[in-house]
């Protein structure tokens, strides 16, 4: 009984470390900028975290509301970032007694520049961008085809984030290839804003790491202008300040065959299933 017993304790013992190596923990500073109880969340202008993640304005999950209880924009916080196979979370938030005096707004971010807000319906302009082989390329030639676009950094870490749109569009990706009465004019267009550092090179590096098939996905980046314009006309914003914090949140546009916004995906909530049928329907609309 004794030995079953130890045998037991050592299995369980050998399942909790497997389960550790699964979980990384990044000790981080910052200040809040935003408590939202509501949807469990906490936005955090935090400090370069070394070996991890640049300094960002981001929104973080957290498991238990408990941890946003006496917070509010301008505490200065220690926490940890916790990293779980696909997702993560901010847990042990602690205030560090120093007060930051920031601008609090309806909103963590601020269009770099006036743009004409696209809307479902619209017109899509015509962008010119440089995809993965360092060709030139525009929106304007998936014309004809139900095209999704999203935007990321390929320095962006944080599971929740520009992983996640790469990921979504991957799968995505695998289930229109293998439905039998999936469209086949259809598209996935990744756009990086982060030109200066994701060359076409780190671009095709990355698009080979997700699996992207090049008859049905690019990877692209172009000037600073036009990858800020393109994204700011569907509430996409990136801003580097100049501390070198990167603020940026998420936005993922369906055009459909004639070029015409159908579906504006906000945020990071939404499933490769739903952009599935979000593509099948673009694609049939006459051009």
């Amino acid at each position: 009984m004794l030995r079953l017993f130890c045998v037991l304790n050592l299995a369980l013992l050998a399942l909790t470390a497997t389960a550790q190596t699964n979980q990384e923990v990044h000790p981080a500073a910052g200040v809040v900028t935003e408590v939202a109880p509501a949807e469990k969340t906490v936005t955090i202008k935090h400090d370069a975290i070394p070996g991890y993640m640049q300094a960002m304005t981001m929104p973080f999950d957290v498991k238990d509301t408990n941890e946003l209880t006496g917070l509010a924009p301008g505490d200065s916080v220690s926490f940890r970032i916790v990293i779980e196979d696909d997702h993560g979370w901010v847990d042990q938030i602690r205030k560090t007694g120093k007060k930051i005096n920031i601008e609090v707004t309806s909103t963590p971010f601020r269009s770099a520049h006036d743009v004409e807000a696209l809307n479902e319906g619209d017109l899509l302009p015509d962008y010119p961008l440089t995809n993965q082989l360092g060709k030139a390329i525009s929106t304007a030639q998936f014309k004809g085809q139900a095209l999704a676009i999203t935007f990321l950094f390929t320095r962006c870490p944080y599971p929740s984030f520009c992983p996640l749109m790469a990921n979504n569009f991957a799968e995505a990706q695998k289930k229109l290839l293998a439905a039998t009465n999936a469209p086949t004019n259809w598209h996935l267009l990744t756009v990086s804003f982060d030109p200066e550092f994701d060359t076409p090179e780190i671009l095709r590096r990355y698009a080979e790491l997700h699996g992207a098939d090049p008859a049905h996905s690019t990877f692209a980046t172009g000037a600073v202008r036009e990858i800020t314009t393109l994204g700011e006309q569907f509430g996409l914003v990136f801003l580097k300040d100049d501390a070198g914090i990167i603020n940026h949140n998420l936005r993922t546009i369906v055009i459909d065959a004639s070029g015409r916004v159908q579906k504006i995906f906000i945020g990071n909530t939404w499933q490769p299933q739903e952009l599935v049928a979000e593509i099948t329907k673009a694609a049939a609309v006459r051009r």
